[in-house]
């Protein structure tokens, strides 16, 4: 089911239903961390896409062998969303990617989880109300507009 029923801007807290009590570390504050909206994160992924095309132009013709920027996405998604919270896309949409525990990257194993789920497709556009796909479910992610410094 691909879930709408949220506008961008809600509160993490109201939109994750299976809180955490209060284990939540202070560094992390759901009430006052906002959800991405589906635009925001189409749009960083459109961007990230763009970039995983021209560099795996580099290694093969992508209308002929389709393989080179599906593994460039995987390995972006990894390496900038495991260890940085966030895509070039990502950045450029003002949006992270951050753990549901403590608001943090979520680590290199998990963002691998997460990539290769989202390079399947269908796990990313089956979202729950929080407006988290089975790819940030299983990773224990969750994509929030970033902070105003």
């Amino acid at each position: 089911m691909i879930c709408r029923d949220l506008p961008e801007g809600t509160p993490v807290a109201w939109s994750l239903v299976a809180a955490r009590a209060n284990s939540t570390p202070p560094a992390f504050d759901p009430e006052s961390t906002l959800l991405a909206g589906f635009g925001r994160r189409f749009a960083a992924l459109m961007i990230d896409w763009a970039l995983c095309l021209l560099v795996g132009s580099l290694v093969a013709d992508p209308r002929g062998v389709a393989w080179p920027p599906v593994a460039v996405l995987v390995l972006m998604n990894t390496f900038f969303i495991g260890l940085f919270g966030q895509t070039p896309g990502m950045a450029l949409a003002g949006i992270r990617c951050v753990s549901i525990e403590d608001g943090g990257a979520i680590g290199l194993a998990k963002g691998l989880l997460r990539a290769v789920l989202l390079a399947l497709l269908i796990p990313a556009v089956i979202m729950d109300q929080a407006r988290r796909g089975w790819h940030d479910r299983w990773a224990g992610s969750v994509v929030v507009l970033k902070k105003k410094p």
